[in-house]
Parts: C-alpha cells; sequence; structure tokens
C-alpha cells in the first residue's frame, strides 16, 4: 500500500461538528462615493445650455397642451350638456299652449259633468308629463311680484293686497330647473 493510504486509514475521519456555529458577518463600513469631476469646454457647455432649454421648452408645450386638452373636453362636455336642456326646453315651449288651452276647456264646463271630469284627468296626466321632464309651475298667485319669474301686464289699486303682490294670473308660469321657460302674465297690487 502507499503511504498515503495508510496514513488516511490510521487518521480517524473527521467530522463536522453538528451544530454549525453562525459566524458573525463582518459589515464593511460604507465606502463614500466619490463624485468624479469632468471639465467640458465651453462648446460643450453652451450645448448642454441649449439641450436644457430645448426640453425645458418641450416639457412646457407638453404641459401647455394637456392644459388645453382638459379645457376643451370640459367646454365641449358643458356645450353638450346645454345643448340637451336647450333642446329639450324648445320642445317644451310649444306644449305650454296646450296646457293653456286644456284649462279653458275645463273652466267651460260645469262643476260635476262627465267631459269636465275627463278634461280635468287629461291636464292632470299633461301636468305629471311636465314634472316628469323638469318643468314645474311658477307660483304666482299671492306671492310678492318678481320681475325674474312674472310679467305684469296690469297693476290695481286693493287695500285688501300688500304692496308688489300678485292679484290675478292671466296666464301660468313655468320653469325648468332654475331657467325661466314662459313667465307668469300677472295683475299687479299698487
Amino acid at each position: 500500500m502507499s503511504e498515503k493510504k495508510k496514513k488516511d486509514m490510521e487518521q480517524p475521519e473527521q467530522t463536522a461538528p453538528e451544530t454549525a456555529q453562525e459566524t458573525p458577518t463582518e459589515e464593511t463600513p460604507e465606502v463614500p462615493e466619490v463624485e468624479e469631476t469632468f471639465t467640458v469646454s465651453r462648446e460643450q457647455m453652451e450645448q448642454f445650455e441649449s439641450l436644457a432649454k430645448l426640453l425645458s421648452d418641450g416639457n412646457d408645450k407638453y404641459l401647455r397642451l394637456a392644459a388645453e386638452y382638459d379645457n376643451y373636453r370640459k367646454r365641449t362636455a358643458k356645450e353638450k350638456e346645454s345643448i340637451y336642456s336647450d333642446a329639450k326646453l324648445d320642445t317644451v315651449k310649444p306644449f305650454l299652449d296646450v296646457a293653456d288651452n286644456l284649462d279653458r276647456a275645463v273652466s267651460q264646463f260645469e262643476e260635476g259633468d262627465p267631459h269636465r271630469q275627463g278634461v280635468e284627468m287629461i291636464c292632470k296626466q299633461f301636468a305629471a308629463v311636465l314634472e316628469k321632464l323638469g318643468v314645474t309651475e311658477i307660483e304666482a298667485l299671492g306671492q310678492p311680484f318678481d320681475p325674474e319669474k312674472h310679467n305684469a301686464v296690469m297693476h290695481i289699486d286693493d287695500e285688501n293686497l300688500a304692496e308688489n303682490t300678485v292679484a290675478e294670473v292671466f296666464r301660468k308660469g313655468y320653469q325648468m330647473g332654475d331657467r325661466v321657460v314662459r313667465f307668469a302674465m300677472v295683475k299687479v297690487a299698487n
């Protein structure tokens, strides 16, 4: 046998310890980064400045374009809403004359007449449709005169009513939301 094999046989095998001890890891101190300095020529510096200005101008143009687009989007949405509201208002206006004629038809029949009851039912249904569209009647009788909602066509002296109070309504007024569709035609007490 060779001598090497003999030595290996004679020496008992060394085994690793059953519990391995953890060796503390050494923390390497952080080395501050060394700033490198570069020397640039005047031409290179001017080129850097012109590129920085070009980048700044491009960024400014982008921000302005984004703001203009946002304003355009808001304006067109508002215009669409306004167009819809105006079209709805223009559609409702002619039907108000029909409502006036229905009210006149009710007054032509005596109380309890079946024709009157039928026309009253039509009037109620018509008023429900207008209300569903957002059209409401402007309260006028006994209310203080409001030139933004009422159109005074007559003045009377009446001591029973307060000054500038609506004494009689000749034609009902209507509004859609806060917009007046038709002014109420009224008689005002002085």
